[in-house]
């Protein structure tokens, strides 16, 4: 039986896929547009992006360089979930960062008590998502256990593989995104997903095929049992998302 995740009062796992925006911004200045873009439209919950944000090493990066846009955003956004995602070089994200520098920067961003969940990657090794998704639950904090191929699409078996692997590193929702390189690779993806919410998927999911090619897979949730869609209020966070408006025109029609 597939248990459903409660963040604040948005349901995961049940009904229309959730509407999750991205914001990507460089500096406080574009952050606020992107805040206000995205709270303007159809918003279920708002991503920070923080690879993106500030122009440090990322040896030097800390929590504490983060804590007065997530006290910003935490006002701004009010009961919608916050999630929070430094997503690393290796998965498609703006920056490099050694796993001890990874892992604490996480700690410290859910020690401050203002995001809801935070995206720890599989590529880190399953070892330390299993770690670090205890200790942040310890902190009160949900985790997405995420996994990224901007280069090609893995078979059907292999995504199921690698979804299932998530959840037994203990995180509370799983996430497989994937590059299509021809239209058989987003019938994987779509496939893969089907396979897990008929026969393994026992927490919420994600999947996505990115592209333009994989577009449609981002608005068959309700088909596929994937529980939410990452959607634009203006710039991307990975190719082939789609208009905020225009996905919530749909995801109840289909």
């Amino acid at each position: 039986m597939r248990r459903i995740v409660k963040i604040r009062e948005t349901v995961l796992g049940d009904g229309v896929p959730k509407i999750c925006i991205p914001v990507t911004a460089a500096n406080q200045t574009e952050l606020q547009e992107q805040v206000r873009k995205a709270l303007d439209g159809p918003c279920d919950l708002l991503e920070w992006r923080a690879d993106f944000f500030g122009t440090c090493d990322a040896a030097e990066i800390q929590a504490q360089m983060f804590a007065d846009t997530l006290k910003f955003l935490r006002a701004e956004i009010g009961e919608r979930p916050l999630i929070f995602t430094f997503r690393t070089k290796e998965e498609g994200g703006e920056r490099s960062v050694t796993p001890e520098a990874y892992k604490e920067l996480n700690l410290s961003v859910a020690s401050t008590g203002l995001a809801d969940l935070i995206d720890v990657e599989l590529n880190r090794g399953e070892a330390l998502l299993t770690e670090l998704t205890g200790k942040l639950h310890e902190k009160g904090m949900a985790v997405i256990g995420s996994f990224h191929d901007f280069t090609g699409t893995p078979s059907q078996e292999k995504i199921t593989e690698i979804l299932c692997r998530m959840q037994n590193c203990g995180v509370d929702l799983t996430k497989a995104a994937v590059m299509p390189k021809s239209e058989p690779d987003v019938l994987a993806l779509l496939s893969a997903s089907v396979e897990m919410k008929m026969k393994y998927a026992d927490r919420p999911f994600i999947t996505m095929s990115m592209g333009r090619l994989g577009a449609v897979s981002r608005l068959a949730g309700s088909l596929t049992g994937s529980a939410l869609t990452f959607a634009t209020a203006g710039r991307a966070s990975a190719p082939g998302q789609l208009a905020a408006a225009q996905v919530a025109g749909l995801l109840p029609q289909l």
